[in-house]
């Protein structure tokens, strides 16, 4: 059974549209693109670095995150680039409604509706299956209570407006904190694994009988 690993950047508030420019993601007229770029300073480019090496087995990607690598990516041929190296080579899997030819390397389009082709891909694979951005399907994956762990990036801005990451919906789950460091531009990184259902529980003092 593969793990399934959700990896984002996301703001203070929640926020993960567009972090990398301002052309990634204008939906709803967005104009903060680009708000990771100050805070990717070399303990961030460390961190990306053993994630993706050490971690990840195969990627999980939306179909707008994987046109966005698809035309990067694969022209960064620098093999002293690990993420690169990792990226071009590993098995990337794509959830898109729409039929379509996939040309970067290694790439496989899911077919039918995406909860259930993303269940059945856990069931066949065995590692990690690791998501990096794609907002949409990771609401999807949240909603049919697919994801494993949680490896977020929290960058110290707050934006107002934008897609976030739990936009509602989600299946209540309790997560452990596994590990927490911060960068020396005051990004946030904490891995979250899954520890069952929520438990409750009440503040308020219990009647007197």
């Amino acid at each position: 059974m593969g793990k399934l690993i959700v990896t984002a950047f996301v703001t203070l508030d929640g926020v993960m549209q567009a972090p990398g420019g301002p052309g990634e993601d204008v939906d709803a007229g967005f104009e903060h693109g680009g708000w990771l770029v100050p805070y990717a300073d070399d303990d961030f480019g460390s961190l990306m670095t053993r994630i993706f090496e050490e971690t990840a087995d195969h990627l999980l990607l939306g179909r707008r995150t994987y046109d966005l690598f698809a035309s990067y990516w694969p022209l960064v041929t620098d093999e002293n680039n690990p993420i690169a190296v990792k990226l071009n080579a590993m098995p990337k899997y794509v959830a898109s409604r729409t039929p379509r030819t996939l040309e970067w390397h290694n790439s496989h389009l899911l077919e039918g509706e995406a909860a259930e082709s993303i269940a059945r891909l856990k069931g066949e694979l065995g590692g990690v299956i690791m998501t990096q951005g794609s907002s949409d399907l990771i609401s999807t994956l949240q909603q049919h209570d697919l994801v494993d762990e949680y490896r977020l990036l929290v960058s110290p801005v707050i934006l107002g407006t934008g897609k976030r990451l739990f936009s509602g919906g989600a299946t209540p789950v309790a997560w452990t904190l596994t590990e927490s460091r911060a960068t020396g531009s005051g990004m946030q990184y904490c891995a979250y694994e899954r520890a069952g259902k929520p438990e409750y529980g009440s503040f308020a003092l219990e009647e007197q009988e």
